[in-house]
């Protein structure tokens, strides 16, 4: 089995906010990669004592172990009981209901001898290659899917569209969002490898539209996941200037890059 797993920080000076991980049970007959990103979030307070990488180390800690431990529970299941795990840990000093309070994009893929489960939760993507070759996106595209005037601020994000009902969600203090990630459940017979990109990486495609989803598995899998990297930061650098691609967007985002032969 082949694994690859690369994460860099979008500013060397601060934390990389992202979170990744491969499990290989010590049986040897399934796996489960885990990949979120954490929202950094505006100037101003998010009624929390603590970094967006201490939730996300915190959160994607408990959900690699749920995932893998709890091989019979579906991964919604896994991500409410991670949710309500890492709330708990700082309930009595921080103000969970406030829009900003920490929280992540994630995705999830387990796979035992019999199948690959998949779960993603706002605008990271999970690649998947299937036996025969072909590659699609498993997306939550509810973010991309809203008009410009509902993102024209933080302030409109957070009182309209952030964790609300025809917005957007992401992992924050809530386990009931778990319900509203995109899961679902193929063969494993018929994947042979998956990807997981958080949006740092997606860029690729999604920013700079240097090819479809297929192009960039194919980077990937041929040049590996820190390639897709160094080209994601070449462009990053090119549009610094002119920011045709980036528009609000930071110069740099941290990038995760997580691929798995299955």
């Amino acid at each position: 089995m082949r694994t690859e797993l690369v994460s860099e920080p979008g500013d060397p000076a601060r934390p990389n906010e992202d979170f990744a991980a491969v499990v290989l049970p010590a049986s040897g007959r399934g796996g489960a990669v885990v990949a979120l990103d954490g929202v950094t979030p505006p100037r101003g307070g998010t009624g929390c004592l603590h970094s967006v990488d201490w939730y996300t180390a915190r959160l994607g800690g408990a959900l690699t172990e749920l995932t893998v431990s709890l091989p019979d529970v579906p991964l919604s299941e896994a991500l409410s009981r991670a949710i309500s795990r890492t709330a708990a840990a700082h309930a009595d000093t921080c103000d969970l209901s406030h829009p900003r309070t920490p929280q992540a994009t994630v995705v999830v893929a387990r796979w035992s001898p019999e199948t690959v489960e998949y779960l993603v939760l706002s605008d990271s993507a999970l690649l998947v290659e299937s036996s025969e070759g072909s590659v699609t996106a498993v997306l939550d595209d509810r973010l991309s899917r809203l008009p410009r005037s509902a993102l024209a601020t933080d302030a409109i994000v957070d009182s309209t569209v952030r964790n609300k009902e025809g917005g957007f969600f992401t992992a924050a203090a809530d386990p009931a969002v778990a319900e509203r990630a995109v899961t679902g459940a193929l063969p494993r017979a018929g994947v042979r490898a998956l990807a997981a990109l958080t949006d740092g990486a997606t860029r690729w495609v999604e920013k700079f539209r240097e090819g479809d989803w297929e192009d960039c598995f194919r980077l990937v899998r041929k040049e590996g996941a820190r390639a897709l990297v160094q080209r994601v930061r070449a462009l990053e650098r090119a549009d610094a200037e002119e920011r045709t691609y980036l528009r609000r967007s930071k110069t740099h985002d941290d990038a995760t890059v997580v691929y798995v032969e299955l």
